[in-house]
């Protein structure tokens, strides 16, 4: 019986990290279309900072 109640379980837990990666392959390919789309709205210089580099406020040297 209880060999039985382990077969159960390790199913399950077999069952629910394959579910997780499919999920995980979900959220990655989101993420990737999300990095891509923003990289190109940048490169465009369509950024919040105007599209130049970092600004400092006071010159070095």
């Amino acid at each position: 019986m209880i060999l039985w109640i382990l077969l159960l379980l390790l199913i399950l837990v077999v069952f629910g990290f394959g579910f997780t990666m499919q999920a995980l392959w979900w959220v990655a390919a989101v993420l990737l279309v999300v990095w891509i789309v923003g990289f190109a709205m940048r490169g465009r210089g369509g950024g919040r900072s105007g599209g130049g580099g970092r600004r400092y406020s006071r010159s070095r040297g």
